[in-house]
């Protein structure tokens, strides 16, 4: 799409034909374009079908009501920040004192809508002309264009002082806006068992400039890769990793708020645990009757020893994340479930097991071993009216299984 389909889309001509698209099936999407190619330009039918579609995929993100009101380029609705966890953020900009905020690489405006809807004004900026059109008219599109200001230009070149509070969204280089390593950090040091891991100074702008970009107004908050190393995290600045419905989704480097500390947030809440300083390595010993499977952002952020500490856990290996312990306790950050059997990797054992307990859908989770699970359940061919859940993981280093099911902490 272009700047001038996208002008074409905001005029009333467009505007209407993308309305009627609300519900269109993108699996008819040949014979609506035949025929509204009879009464329109095709080169606008083109670009309100692709807006469609975005917009449908964005209620995802979105929600419906905003989704549907909205403009979205491709790049932009994959790399947007999810409404919940953009909501979040400007909460706790508005808890610091924050009534202005210059909003550099925004995007579409994802960030600048939320703060926008706490009262908060902001100037966000894109290099890109299209990204910032699509920003302009999703702040008048939802009645926000009186607090946001939207200009096209180079962030590096954008005098932000005047305003309270910078915030920074650096593009990943090649597309990749977010991608997070795989990594599995068990500790509040850090070990890891390996993965991809993007080099910040390969964001646009490099983290290196967007640090020093923080440094320049009294709060600041970086998004960042959920990958980044530890190592990484500048001495000055508070750690924060974010999931949304187990879902981790980014991490932000705050600054001005509580330098040192590391944050997992989990949404809807939220909930957060936190530590000023490195956690000692949780003991390491048998599994046990229950095992806590720790939220991704308590993962990335190397917060499992607090986990473990909570239920008066231990770890099943010094290497994977999952927290055992002997008896049934409450906490908000890991899944709770109850182990009926610890075996060592087998498939026709798995199989037998599951015939003889009629066990019929098989939920497989795994950490630290090669088998996808798609594979396994294909081999395995559940059938009957029971369901289990199955880890396919290593216990003090040998490849195992353990057969049990999920509960309710008290």
């Amino acid at each position: 799409m272009t700047p001038e389909d996208f002008a074409a889309l905001l005029a009333p001509e467009g505007r209407a034909l993308l309305d009627s698209l609300r519900d269109y099936d993108p699996g008819r999407e040949l014979a609506v374009a035949t025929r509204l190619r009879r009464e329109h330009p095709a080169p606008l039918v083109s670009a309100a079908l692709g807006q469609a579609r975005l917009r449908q995929r964005a209620v995802a993100k979105f929600g419906a009501e905003d989704a549907f009101r909205m403009y979205f380029t491709p790049g932009g609705a994959e790399m947007a920040t999810r409404a919940s966890v953009a909501a979040y953020r400007a909460e706790r900009f508005a808890a610091l004192g924050v009534r202005s905020v210059a909003d550099l690489c925004c995007g579409i405006g994802g960030d600048a809508l939320a703060l926008a809807r706490l009262g908060i004004r902001v100037l966000a900026v894109d290099r890109d002309p299209l990204t910032a059109a699509v920003a302009r008219a999703n702040a008048e599109a939802l009645g926000l264009a009186d607090l946001i200001e939207v200009r096209e230009a180079d962030v590096t070149g954008v005098d932000t002082a005047g305003y309270d509070a910078v915030f920074l969204d650096p593009a990943r280089r090649g597309g990749n806006r977010g991608g997070a390593a795989r990594s599995a950090s068990v500790r509040g040091g850090g070990r890891a068992t390996g993965g991809r891991v993007f080099d910040p100074e390969a964001y646009s702008p490099p983290l290196s400039w967007a640090v020093e970009a923080a440094r320049t107004a009294r709060y600041a908050a970086v998004k960042i890769a959920p990958g980044i190393p530890h190592e990484a995290v500048p001495e000055q600045a508070e750690a924060e990793w974010i999931s949304d419905h187990g879902d981790v989704k980014e991490a932000v480097l705050w600054f001005g708020t509580a330098p040192g500390t590391v944050r997992a947030t989990l949404l809807p809440g939220p909930r957060t645990l936190d530590t000023a300083g490195p956690l000692p390595d949780p003991e390491v010993g048998p599994v046990g009757r229950w095992l806590y499977e720790p939220d991704g952002a308590v993962i990335r952020a190397h917060l499992v020893a607090e986990v473990a500490r909570q239920v008066g856990g231990r770890l099943i290996d010094p290497t994977i994340a999952y927290v055992t312990s002997d008896e049934l306790r409450a906490t908000e950050y890991a899944t709770a479930y109850e182990i009926t059997d610890v075996l060592p990797f087998g498939l026709k054992k798995l199989k037998a097991l599951l015939r003889e307990r009629e066990v019929g859908i098989l939920t497989v989770k795994k950490r630290g071993s090669a088998i996808e699970p798609e594979e396994l359940r294909k081999k395995v061919k559940p059938q009957g009216r029971n369901a289990a859940t199955v880890f396919l993981t290593r216990v003090a280093g040998a490849p195992s299984m353990l057969i049990g099911s999920p509960v309710s902490a008290p």
